[in-house]
């Protein structure tokens, strides 16, 4: 695509808690707890939609799909992602990448990590090689060393016209 590249940039954190799925870039992830928010709390696709509504300059993830909105119950990020993608298409956007990390103590995610990368490229509708997901810890510092949440911060450009 032949237009102008611009660039956005998205975090979100959430806490843990038993009882819940863990579900990190659409992927069920086995773990004894899961992530605290009014949808699934896939922290790292909400900081993808953040980074890719910055990009296009179409306010944040909370102003389309507002907590608290009885349809928005438990719903897959995916969905809200496939939402933000069609969107993205009306106003004259492409998707050209995303790189993002997921920050979390435990669990180890490098097993999930690739399975995490086809789930956001497929619902994208861009190549595997324009997604990235990496993976850290903040060394045991912090509410998210202490076990208590996970973050994700993402990168994204869009191509438009």
């Amino acid at each position: 695509m032949n237009g102008k590249l611009h660039v956005g940039i998205g975090f979100d954190v959430h806490s843990l808690t038993p009882g819940r799925r863990l579900v990190l870039g659409g992927i069920d992830i086995p773990f004894d707890q899961g992530l605290s928010g009014w949808s699934d709390a896939d922290v790292l696709t909400h900081a993808i939609i953040d980074a890719l509504l910055g990009a296009a300059a179409l306010g944040d993830i909370g102003s389309h799909f507002p907590p608290g909105d009885p349809q928005y119950k438990n719903i897959s990020s995916l969905i809200l992602l496939e939402r933000i993608r069609d969107e993205l298409a009306r106003n004259g956007w492409q998707v050209n990448n995303v790189d993002a990390t997921i920050v979390a103590e435990r669990p180890r995610l490098r097993d999930f990590i690739d399975r995490m990368r086809q789930q956001l490229c497929q619902t994208l509708g861009i190549n595997i090689s324009r997604v990235s997901v990496k993976a850290s810890t903040t060394d045991q510092l912090g509410f998210v060393g202490r076990g208590e949440g996970i973050a994700a911060y993402a990168v994204a450009t869009l191509e438009g016209k």
